[in-house]
C-alpha cells in the first residue's frame, strides 16, 4: 500500500475519534463553566456518528494507512456501550493499536476489563494535581483527587498499559503541583506527561503568560530528580521523553506551545458528527458524516475524497503561532479531544 502524504512529505497514521462531545467535569482550560453552562446546547444523539459509521471510517482510513486509533471526547466514557465500538474496530485488518483518553470518573475495575478485552490496548488519564484543593478547583464539579487515582489503579489491573497520565500545566494555577505528581509517579510504572498550556478553542481564555514551558518543567524537575533523554518511540511521537537516572521510571513533556512538533504530525481528528480536522488548531472540517450517509457515496469513492483531503493538507499551526492566531477561531478541544 503506497503511503498517503500531506504537502509537507507527513504520512497519514493517526486517527482520533471523538464520540461525544460532552463531558461531566468542567475543566477551567478546556470546557470552562461560563461557556459550557446548564444552557450550552450539546449535539443531540441523531447527529453523533454510529458505531457502525465510526467503524466504516476506520475500515476506510486503514486503507490510506491509519494503523493506530485513539477514542476521545468530550468524556468518551459517557458514550454508552464503548466497548461495543472497541470489538468492532479492533476486527478491521491494518488497525494494529485502539487507546483512549478519559478524565478517568467512570472508569472501575470492571469496565477497564470489559475495555481490555473487547480489544482496547492502552489508556491515558488526565489529573492535573495530587491535592483535592487544586485538582477541584481545575475540575470545577468538585471531583477529588481519589476518585482518579483508583481510575489508575483500575487501568493498571486492566492491563492497559504502559498507563498514561496528563498533567495540563497553568502558571499560578497548578504548577506548584509538578514535584508532587512526579514524586508520586515515580517507580509506579505509570508515564506522567506534563502538557504546555495550548491556545486550543477559544473559550479558554488562553495567554502566553499562563505558559509554563517546557524548559521550566523540565528545570523544576532536575532540581530534584537527575533526568536523561530517552528517544521517541515511534516517528511523530508529541512528547519528548526522559528518565529517571536513579531508575525512577519514565516522564514526557509536550510541548506544543514552545517547541512545536508540527514537522512529524501523522493525526486527523473526528469530531462527534462527522467532521475531520486536520489540524487540533483547526478552525473549519471537513464533512465526512455527508458522505457516509449519502447512499451513492461508497467505500472507494470516499477513500478518494480523504485521500485528497490529506494530500492538500498544509497546517503548521504551532510553528506559526502568534498573539494574532490564538484568537483565530478554533474548534474547541472538547469537541476533538487532544
Amino acid at each position: 500500500m503506497p503511503t498517503v502524504t500531506d504537502q509537507h512529505k507527513r504520512p497519514l497514521r493517526d486517527l482520533r475519534l471523538s464520540v461525544t462531545d460532552r463531558c461531566n467535569f468542567r475543566c477551567v482550560y478546556c470546557m470552562p463553566k461560563e461557556v459550557f453552562g446548564a444552557k450550552f446546547h450539546f449535539l443531540p444523539k441523531h447527529d453523533l456518528l454510529t458505531f457502525d459509521e465510526l467503524t466504516r471510517t476506520v475500515r476506510i482510513f486503514s486503507q490510506l494507512g491509519v494503523k493506530k486509533v485513539r477514542i476521545t471526547g468530550g468524556e468518551p466514557l459517557l458514550r454508552q456501550d464503548l466497548d461495543v465500538l472497541i470489538r468492532q474496530l479492533s476486527e478491521v485488518p491494518g488497525i494494529e493499536d485502539i487507546a483512549m483518553t478519559t478524565n478517568g470518573y467512570f472508569l472501575d475495575r470492571r469496565r477497564a476489563m470489559l475495555l481490555r478485552q473487547a480489544g482496547l490496548k492502552r489508556v491515558t488519564i488526565s489529573l492535573d494535581a495530587l491535592t483535592d484543593e487544586v485538582f477541584k478547583a481545575v475540575n470545577d464539579v468538585g471531583v477529588p483527587v481519589g476518585k482518579i487515582l483508583s481510575a489508575i489503579d483500575a487501568a493498571i489491573f486492566a492491563g492497559l498499559g504502559p498507563v498514561k497520565v496528563n498533567m495540563v500545566v497553568k502558571r499560578d494555577v497548578n504548577d506548584q503541583q509538578i514535584i508532587p505528581m512526579a514524586r508520586h509517579f515515580r517507580h509506579s510504572g505509570v508515564v506522567l506527561r506534563f502538557i504546555e498550556y495550548m491556545d486550543v478553542g477559544n473559550t479558554n481564555g488562553w495567554r502566553l503568560d499562563d505558559v509554563v514551558p517546557a524548559s521550566e518543567i523540565l528545570a523544576i524537575l532536575q532540581q530534584e530528580w537527575p533526568l536523561e533523554p530517552l528517544a521517541p518511540n515511534h516517528p511523530g511521537e508529541v512528547a519528548r521523553r526522559f528518565r529517571y537516572q536513579d531508575g525512577g521510571g519514565e516522564i514526557g513533556i509536550i510541548a506544543s506551545v514552545t517547541q512545536p512538533f508540527c514537522h512529524h504530525c501523522s493525526r486527523i481528528r473526528l469530531s462527534p458528527e462527522g467532521r475531520l480536522y486536520t489540524c487540533l488548531f483547526g478552525s473549519e472540517g471537513f464533512d465526512l458524516r455527508h458522505l457516509l450517509r449519502e447512499e451513492r457515496w461508497d467505500d472507494a469513492q470516499i477513500e478518494n475524497a480523504l485521500q485528497l483531503l490529506w494530500q492538500r493538507r498544509t497546517d503548521q499551526y504551532s510553528l506559526l503561532r502568534s498573539q494574532a492566531t490564538s484568537s483565530a477561531p478554533k474548534v474547541e478541544m472538547s469537541h476533538i479531544g487532544g
